[in-house]
């Protein structure tokens, strides 16, 4: 637990486990007792109220009964009193008012907040607060008094590499909305896909979707969807560059003449927009403007990263126009066209924000900056001026550990005068090496993790308190439908063909999977490649081999044992599949970890000195055994080392 929150509770439970509760809450007060949770647990709301409310109070009892298990009947008393004092049926806004009081005892709780958002908000912390204990699911006695520290918490999901159904999208709102981040980031244009039904220009989707696209219906769907979860959602449309799937239907929009054709691989490609036609500018504004008419925020993301230049340079044409309006190079020719796309964005009611490539002079001041390029490229657009949010050490592609995101502030190195620009972050999920099928993993539970950093207090830092609410969240995240613990199951299950899946699990959970800079260059960077492989039924972090970390030496014993035994029970699995034929290795390194560790506890527990070098010489080789494999490192290495370094001392 941070040490904020540490200082808050009695002195009499702090030496009590933290509760489960992510983001941690700004103030936590422990009190005595339990409120008990069975089949009369009942909501009742005092005072305003409207039907998005009211829907809010069904979906979340809905929760409690899938969660406990128990069927939720009328019951004589309240057991959750609400008070909403202004929930009129207001927009959601940057910067409105998040907070909430949650008071629990064992006659009963109570959760008021000024808006509908904040009772949201409130509602989640409440649900992680329910467990079973003696007398069966409750709640403990506690006050909590919240609020977050960014206005700006957000997740951007990209659905062009690879393509996210409805349905998918709205599990990871519903999860979003578990660990109250309130900005939806819909990356949906890119080289590989224009991803959304437009009714003046068909042929953007009809030719540049392979007919994966969100109807309006739909979008206007997952709008709502978001509302009512207290999360706005922000649109982005790439441009000039990573247009590709638009110049498919419209080459005459393209700086070269074409044919163009959808990308089916991963990289920056030479394709963009020519800036110099006002028929460029005429198509955006039709194009804008029914687009801003599907997304009610007043935020509206144009991309504005990675153009290369090429075509701009070839072109006679763009040249001749850079000389008559004085732009000495192809950055001032995109300062030119992001201030172009911004009148229109703003004819539109829309305020503009790209990534860091678009700041430059003339754009106006309500601008929001997206820093992909590190905090030191979002320091300083703020002191120029514009609002800016940090996504560097956010990349959720990378399938770094929780810690290494958890360790990153968007205020680290910002000067104070500063400060007042910095709207928050978005984490970010690019989709190279994702489906629909694996999204969920890649995102969670790590997104909860991030999460905190975004909305409690800063001096909630403590990594060891983090993962060990990490464990209980990740699960308990399961009761809003994410599948990013029980996807993995079934995916082992076709891989090992209808043979028992067992030493298949032992092995991935044994194992992390290497992020997108361990995956490109690797002769499958097309988008029509299956994402069926053992890696992408691996978890980015083994929760298994942190668990390991306090084990006694019987526990690891057993662990040790199970995984020298898995390249033997392996080798049948792989007979005649290609697709386990490649972990083979992996399952053989594994073996080879497992009976390090084994010898290793044998000394330890024996008393008997290892022969001189000897643990020196099993460091060398399980440096060796850790190298990555099919995409995949041997996490377990981590544990039998740290063993391995106790007979060195």
């Amino acid at each position: 637990m941070g040490r904020l929150a540490w200082l808050l509770l009695p002195i009499a439970f702090a030496q009590a486990a933290p509760l489960a509760l992510m983001p941690m809450p700004a103030k936590v007060v422990e009190g005595s007792g339990f409120l008990r949770i069975d089949a009369g647990f009942r909501v009742q709301i005092e005072g305003r109220t409207d039907s998005r409310l009211r829907a809010a109070v069904d979906r979340f009892t809905a929760r409690v009964a899938r969660q406990t298990g128990i069927l939720l009947v009328p019951g004589n008393h309240a057991a959750l009193q609400v008070v909403c004092r202004k929930c009129e049926d207001e927009t959601l806004a940057l910067g409105e008012d998040e907070s909430y009081q949650l008071d629990v005892s064992s006659d009963g709780a109570s959760l008021q907040a000024n808006t509908f958002t904040g009772i949201l908000r409130g509602f989640e912390t409440f649900s992680q607060l329910i467990a079973p204990g003696p007398a069966g699911f409750q709640a403990p006695a506690v006050r909590i008094e919240d609020q977050p520290r960014f206005p700006w918490r957000g997740l951007m999901l990209d659905v062009c590499r690879h393509w996210m159904p409805v349905a998918v999208v709205e599990r990871n709102i519903d999860a979003m909305a578990a660990v109250k981040l309130n900005v939806f980031h819909w990356h949906l244009s890119d080289d590989q896909g224009f991803r959304v039904e437009s009714r003046k220009f068909p042929k953007l989707q009809q030719l540049g979707s392979d007919g994966n696209f969100y109807t309006q219906a739909e979008v206007r769907e997952v709008v709502a969807y978001a509302r009512d979860r207290g999360i706005r959602v922000v649109p982005e449309f790439d441009m000039p560059g990573h247009t590709t799937a638009w110049l498919v239907g419209y080459p005459g929009l393209g700086s070269a003449p074409g044919p163009y054709a959808i990308e089916r691989k991963w990289g920056i490609f030479e394709p963009a927009l020519d800036p110099s036609r006002e028929s460029t500018y005429s198509f955006l504004d039709g194009l804008l403007g029914e687009m801003a008419s599907l997304f009610p925020d007043p935020y509206f993301h144009m991309g504005g990263d990675e153009v290369e230049e090429v075509q701009w340079k070839r072109s006679g044409t763009i040249q001749a126009f850079a000389r008559e309006h004085h732009l000495s190079n192809s950055g001032e020719i995109q300062a030119y066209f992001n201030r172009r796309v911004q009148k229109i964005l703003q004819k539109h009611g829309k305020m503009m924000v790209g990534w860091d490539e678009v700041s430059g002079p003339g754009l106006a001041t309500d601008t929001v900056i997206q820093s992909w390029r590190g905090g030191a490229s979002m320091a300083e657009a703020a002191a120029q001026g514009y609002r800016s949010i940090l996504s560097f050490g956010y990349y959720l592609d990378a399938l770094q550990p929780a810690a290494v995101h958890y360790r990153v502030d968007p205020l680290a190195g910002v000067d104070a005068r500063t400060v007042p620009h910095i709207l928050g972050a978005e984490a970010c999920m690019w989709s190279e090496y994702v489906s629909a099928e694996t999204v969920d993993s890649r995102i969670w539970p790590r997104m909860a993790a991030i999460a905190e950093r975004f909305w409690s207090p800063r001096e909630v830092t403590d990594t060891d308190s983090m993962y060990e609410r990490l464990v209980p969240i990740s699960r308990w995240l399961e009761w809003t439908g994410i599948q990013h613990r029980s996807a993995a199951g079934p995916m082992l299950d076709r891989l090992a063909g209808g043979r028992p899946a067992g030493a298949l699990r032992v092995l991935a959970a044994a194992s992390e999977a290497l992020g997108i800079a361990g995956r490109r260059n690797l002769n499958e960077n097309a988008s029509r490649v299956p994402l069926n492989r053992f890696v992408d039924a691996v978890p980015p972090e083994s929760e298994t081999v942190r668990d390991l970390e306090h084990a006694g030496n019987p526990e690891l014993r057993a662990v040790f044992t199970e995984w020298a035994e898995n390249e033997a029970r392996m080798k049948p699995m792989a007979e005649g599949n290609a697709l386990l034929k490649e972990v083979l290795p992996l399952a053989r390194n594994l073996s080879a970890v497992g009976r390090i560790g084994l010898k290793t506890l044998d000394y330890l527990d024996s008393g008997q000195p290892a022969p001189e070098g000897w643990a020196a010489t099993q460091i060398v080789a399980l440096q060796k055994l850790e190298e990555p494999l099919a995409q995949v490192r041997l996490a377990a290495v981590q544990v039998v080392r740290r063993v391995v370094s106790k007979i060195q001392k």
